[in-house]
């Protein structure tokens, strides 16, 4: 197992776990541990990093992971500022938040992870909450098991700078999906509660999984890897002299 994480306070999580970790720049955690991924595609790969990191600088790396669905799984802390850096606002704040760098206001709506998700191709989208710790749990356990990129958005109190999402904010408006008739294989059905916040009207906020299904993995499609990994194969330093040479 590899656990990748970016810069930021999210991703210091490796460093107390006992596991091989890759600790990369901020915004670059999918990118990272996609190359893990291909070179030894026998690892399991866990992407962790906060709501700044994936779903803002990272942004393009995170719709890239849906459509490609590569073995990996991504646990993104969604706390709705950039702890590290003394709060300002996530892309996930909602919208008129007033905080050190925003005086007069959020402008822009808030990221919606889920929806994008569900959206852009996502085979194992989901949500946790902080406060379920047990549910969390098998939710994880879930999304490694997954064939493909198994996402997880995880709402997360910030105690410090967020006096809005407090976990009584959060107790007070979730529900599980579990606990309703509902088909996490309902694409259309999960679009629809991705949509539930608050912010749009919403007495209640779901987590779970939203949706699941099967689809080839991008290291499949992959010709160079149906000869095996990538990692261990004979090296022949005058072919690379070769590509070098190619490219100057």
């Amino acid at each position: 197992m590899v656990l990748v994480s970016g810069i930021g306070q999210a991703g210091k999580m490796p460093h107390y776990l006992r596991a091989n970790f890759l600790h990369g720049l901020h915004g670059r955690t999918l990118a990272h541990a996609t190359g893990v991924k291909l070179a030894n595609p026998d690892l399991t790969v866990i992407a962790i990093g906060g709501d700044g990191d994936i779903y803002g600088e990272g942004g393009g790396h995170l719709l890239t992971a849906f459509r490609r669905n590569i073995d990996i799984t991504c646990l993104v802390h969604n706390n709705g500022v950039y702890g590290l850096t003394r709060g300002q606002a996530s892309p996930t704040r909602e919208q008129g938040t007033r905080d050190k760098t925003h005086p007069a206001g959020v402008t822009m709506p808030p990221f919606n992870p889920i929806a994008v998700g569900l959206a852009a191709g996502g085979t194992f989208v989901a949500r946790g909450f902080a406060g379920e710790k047990e549910h969390l749990a098998g939710l994880i356990g879930e999304a490694v098991r997954h064939r493909g990129f198994g996402f997880i958005d995880i709402l997360q109190p910030c105690v410090t700078y967020n006096r809005v999402n407090t976990f009584k904010w959060y107790e007070e408006r979730l529900y599980d999906l579990a606990h309703e008739q509902y088909d996490p294989t309902d694409r259309a059905q999960a679009f629809a509660r991705s949509l539930e916040w608050p912010e749009q009207g919403d007495e209640r906020v779901a987590f779970g999984v939203f949706y699941r299904a099967q689809r080839d993995t991008h290291e499949a499609r992959l010709p160079a890897l149906k000869r095996g990994a990538l990692r261990g194969g004979p090296a022949d330093p005058a072919v690379l002299r070769k590509a070098i040479d190619e490219l100057r």
